[in-house]
């Protein structure tokens, strides 16, 4: 079974598509929540202070960090495997259409976008959030202010009234909606789904989820930089 998994390509397709399903589901759960803070600062603290330093949150953390390293991994030996099969004819599919072309035919570079920004958004929340309460703090120093680990509400606030942190994540929401575009779809034609039937079905479900992905995450970046801008026109 663990040959299957690492020398057959359609075993490395397998893990991909799991890896994938749970990642997907991490990221629409992640998304709810966030979409909480322009609802209720308040509530999207509890949330936080409910997914701090305990032990289900580092454990759920742990199991998100595997599933992120196999995945990319696991597309790197993909790729690798593509390549000496076709040359630079990269991530070729079964089915193709011209509105998938450009993203299957970049999904490395895409996924190496996607992977800085998570980079980045590990360094601007989980590293003073999470991090700093496994290390025995309470606070961390951002800039000219002290928030609390648990003040998801205000780290929000102050990242994103920094434009050049609005224009980075908002390039990383565009990567990342291209990366879902094909990747959902990707993972039912492993199983053998992406039939004349239900690819454009699939493909309808991939655009649809990729896109209330990048306008949840978008709509929290947005929103809360225009409340710094201009705090008057949203009642703050």
């Amino acid at each position: 079974m663990s040959c299957f998994l690492t020398k057959s390509s359609l075993g490395k397709k397998l893990v991909m598509s799991i890896t994938g399903a749970f990642l997907v589901l991490f990221i629409l759960f992640h998304m709810s929540m966030n979409l909480t803070a322009i609802i209720s600062p308040d509530g999207y603290n509890a949330i936080c202070r409910f997914l701090g330093a305990n032990w289900y949150a580092l454990a759920g953390t742990a199991v998100l960090a595997l599933g992120v390293l196999v995945h990319f991994l696991y597309a790197l030996m993909l790729t690798v495997d593509n390549y000496r099969a076709r040359g630079k004819q990269r991530y070729a599919v079964t089915v193709t259409e011209p509105g998938v072309s450009w993203a299957s035919k970049n999904m490395l570079v895409i996924g190496f976008i996607v992977l800085a920004g998570l980079l980045l958004h590990l360094f601007n929340f989980w590293a003073k959030m999470q991090l700093v309460e496994v290390l025995g703090g309470h606070a961390s120093v951002v800039g000219s202010h002290t928030i609390a680990a648990t003040d998801g509400a205000a780290l929000i606030a102050y990242t994103f009234s920094k434009w050049y942190y609005v224009v980075l994540y908002l390039l990383w929401f565009a990567a990342l909606w291209f990366h879902l575009t094909h990747g959902v779809w990707s993972m039912f034609q492993t199983v053998g789904w992406a039939n004349d039937t239900w690819y454009p079905r699939l493909k309808c479900i991939a655009n649809v989820v990729a896109t209330l992905v990048f306008l949840g995450f978008a709509a929290v970046v947005v929103v809360y930089f225009i409340k710094s801008c201009c705090p008057c026109c949203c009642g703050a």
